[in-house]
């Protein structure tokens, strides 16, 4: 496991994305796991930034979400289709048919999840999986369980998640309470982990996933099993860390 700590939200957010650049410059045709919500914002500008520079191009990487909104359409305004398109895949070469995420209007969602291990399966292993990381120690949206799911699958999500989130929908909207999220096994079986977290309200559970003993109840703690996770965090997220 490798830690860094920044003092600053701009050089982490370029950290991360030097690291993806970096893969997708070596490997064009990487694959690529991607995450949604407010932590990867800034590296997905910065990712923006590195292709109108020259630096990179996405046109032949093959691009996995962790996860998506059971009963969004990908054209709402808080789907995760939604978010990557605004946030990164209309800013970039990216080929459209190349991404990936779940659909959350599918008719059977077994049959959806499965569909979608096969299609990560077809594309052979992860290159890089970026992660954020839940108030509660989820990943994806891998919540804490006594067992937790090796491939993607429906999750109900827990009330404070749906809390958390709630900040990202209207007023009066209603926060989905099921998802489509990759399972630990599929995240873990990447070739590397990224973990971004920022925030002092993330301190405590950086410290548990990290240092605490491997359990399901964080689930970002089976982390610590992986051969090559690096972690990038701010100096508040990362403050009581050894």
């Amino acid at each position: 496991m490798n830690i860094i700590t920044f003092d600053s939200e701009a050089k982490l957010n370029e950290a991360a994305a030097r690291i993806i650049t970096g893969i997708v410059q070596t490997n064009p045709s990487a694959v690529l796991g991607l995450a949604t919500g407010g932590t990867p914002v800034g590296i997905y500008k910065q990712l923006v930034h590195d292709y109108n520079e020259g630096l990179v191009s996405f046109k032949k990487v093959t691009t996995f979400n962790l996860d998506e909104y059971v009963g969004l359409a990908p054209d709402h305004h808080q789907s995760y289709s939604y978010y990557m398109r605004e946030n990164l895949f209309n800013h970039v070469d990216v080929d459209a048919s190349r991404t990936n995420i779940p659909s959350g209007l599918a008719s059977d969602l077994v049959e959806e999840c499965s569909r979608y291990d096969q299609l990560i399966q077809a594309a052979g292993r992860i290159d890089i999986q970026l992660l954020g990381l839940g108030h509660n120690g989820h990943i994806g949206f891998n919540e804490p369980e006594e067992e937790l799911s090796s491939g993607t699958h429906v999750v109900e999500l827990a009330e404070e998640t749906k809390q958390a989130n709630a900040r990202f929908f209207s007023e009066g909207e209603q926060v989905p309470s099921q998802a489509i999220t990759m399972g630990v096994g599929t995240i873990l079986k990447a070739k590397t982990l990224l973990l971004v977290v920022k925030g002092k309200d993330k301190a405590e559970i950086v410290k548990r996933a990290l240092t605490g003993p491997i359990t399901t109840d964080v689930p970002a703690s089976l982390l610590q099993t992986h051969p090559q996770l690096t972690v990038l965090v701010d100096q508040a997220a990362g403050s009581l860390l050894p």
